[in-house]
């Protein structure tokens, strides 16, 4: 009898779950993978851009993979080999993580500790436009690694950041990655230690150079430089075949093209160097020896999608643990407080998806994510044990809402 009523029971959870997992596949019937289809027609036909891969995985099965459009002299192909500018800043924090549960240091230590040119650190007061010439005062505390994780350090961001931080690093020969020449990370970090806030470390929140500084705290403290340690650490663990800072020659023919938009027509053509200064897209394979971990990787979008199964596995992946489960739940939650951030929150690397926030497009709340300079967006949905990824490799992209349109469309009638 108890036999017979063991195998009932066993009986009911294998339909439950069989039942879960049908539903898991309804939310991408194929009436809706044809709108997604539909919509990347839609912008490639109005000529907003020139090509686009997308990628999304529910329990670690690929249920969308499909690229539209033309690269230079090919099509856009599912396994291009993508730059993902600031995605790599998830790769960085996850590199942190890893060194923070060897027991290196701890969140709320300075960053002086380990990189002496940040101790006393000064707050820009007054600048002079003409000569880039500055006063400073004394800042109210340390930066902290938490800080640095959260983009509440108040550091700023060359060439993309303010005008007054854009002019002082531009001065100092300090870059948001991209980079046309030789340079070593550990130089541009120790000047970056020298140079002045925006504000008091913990007051707001800034996008920055935290990321690069963390990946010089990465070499450190590991002992290994960044290209180094993402390999040994990370990518051969998880069997990310693709992800590079510098390209090898026999993958180079994958790399994809990158587009810009004429500022006058907003036409959009291939990039040439000079769109933004000091800054090449030929970063992936000018031998530079710089290893951004805010902006430098180049991967494919099964790769990232690897990386991010791992995060929605907790850690690990296939056998390979490369976080605990309280290391992804801590990176994964609130960590600003009540600074403001727009409807959502910031945790430890990225964008958390709040209640209030998951009103605008439906997107659960607790999913998290970020994106990337040329036109990529990705998030991590644990409730629907989901990974969603889009590549646009373009920048400027004036039609900046196809990612909310993409998002809108996956959780259009998801329950």
């Amino acid at each position: 009898m108890k036999k017979l009523f063991s195998l009932s029971v066993l009986f009911v959870l294998l339909t439950f779950n069989a039942l879960q997992a049908q539903t898991n596949g309804n939310q991408f019937s194929k009436e809706k993978l044809n709108k997604i289809d539909q919509l990347f027609k839609q912008y490639l036909d109005s000529g907003w851009i020139k090509g686009i891969t997308a990628n999304i995985s529910i329990e670690g099965k690929t249920v969308y993979n499909k690229a539209f459009g033309n690269q230079v002299g090919r099509p856009f192909k599912t396994d291009d080999i993508l730059r993902i500018a600031s995605q790599t800043k998830a790769i960085t924090s996850v590199a942190v993580m890893m060194l923070l549960e060897e027991g290196k240091f701890s969140l709320d230590d300075p960053i002086s500790n380990y990189l002496p040119t940040f101790k006393n650190p000064t707050i820009l007061d007054k600048f002079n436009p003409k000569d880039s010439t500055y006063t400073t005062r004394p800042a109210k505390g340390e930066i902290t690694i938490r800080e640095l994780l959260t983009h509440t350090s108040g550091l700023g961001y060359a060439q993309i950041g303010s005008p007054e931080m854009q002019a002082i690093y531009a001065k100092a020969d300090i870059s948001a990655g991209f980079v046309n020449h030789k340079k070593n990370l550990k130089t541009d970090i120790d000047k970056l230690g020298k140079l002045p806030l925006s504000f008091d470390p913990g007051q707001k929140w800034q996008y920055s150079l935290g990321m690069d500084v963390l990946g010089r705290l990465v070499e450190v403290t590991s002992g290994l430089n960044l290209d180094q340690f993402f390999k040994q650490r990370i990518f051969i663990s998880l069997g990310m075949n693709d992800t590079y800072f510098a390209l090898p020659k026999n993958k180079q023919s994958r790399l994809s093209s990158v587009y810009t938009e004429d500022s006058k027509t907003k036409e959009v053509k291939p990039w040439k160097d000079g769109a933004v200064n000091g800054s090449t897209i030929n970063y992936p394979i000018n031998e530079n020896g710089y290893f951004a971990g805010g902006a430098g990787l180049v991967s494919t979008s099964k790769d990232y999608g690897i990386f991010l199964q791992m995060l929605l596995n907790g850690g690990e992946y296939k056998g390979k643990r490369i976080l605990s489960k309280n290391s992804v739940a801590l990176m994964t939650k609130n960590q600003i407080g009540n600074i403001p951030f727009g409807d959502n929150y910031f945790g430890l690397g990225f964008e958390i998806v709040s209640d209030k926030g998951s009103k605008k497009l439906g997107q659960t709340a607790g999913s998290y994510g970020w994106g990337g300079f040329f036109g990529s967006t990705y998030w991590v949905d644990p409730k629907k044990k989901m990974t969603a990824q889009i590549y646009v490799q373009q920048s400027p992209l004036s039609h900046g809402q196809l990612p909310n349109q993409f998002k809108a469309l996956i959780y259009q009638d998801a329950k």
